[in-house]
């Protein structure tokens, strides 16, 4: 794994992480009232762990969700 990093204040190594919250915020927060903070933990894990990270595609993963991009990465570490 290499670490990126960039120059102070080049915005790129953060756009990933800025693009989730985005589609956070846009599919799963507007107009959500939770009523407890476990319900807003419980609907956060159901966001990620059973829509985002399995099913959701992503275009710098080259249009396949996390899930099957980080077993792509498995196969291609066993191949190798």
């Amino acid at each position: 794994m290499v670490q990126s990093m960039s120059r102070k204040g080049d915005c790129w190594d953060n756009a990933v992480a800025e693009s989730f919250f985005a589609t956070l915020e846009q599919e799963l927060l507007v107009g959500d009232v939770f009523q407890s903070h476990r319900d807003a933990n419980a609907a956060l894990y159901e966001f990620i762990e059973h829509w985002y990270s399995p099913e959701r595609q992503h275009s710098t993963l080259g249009y396949v969700s996390p899930l099957q991009f980080e077993q792509q990465l498995r196969q291609m570490a066993r191949a190798a």
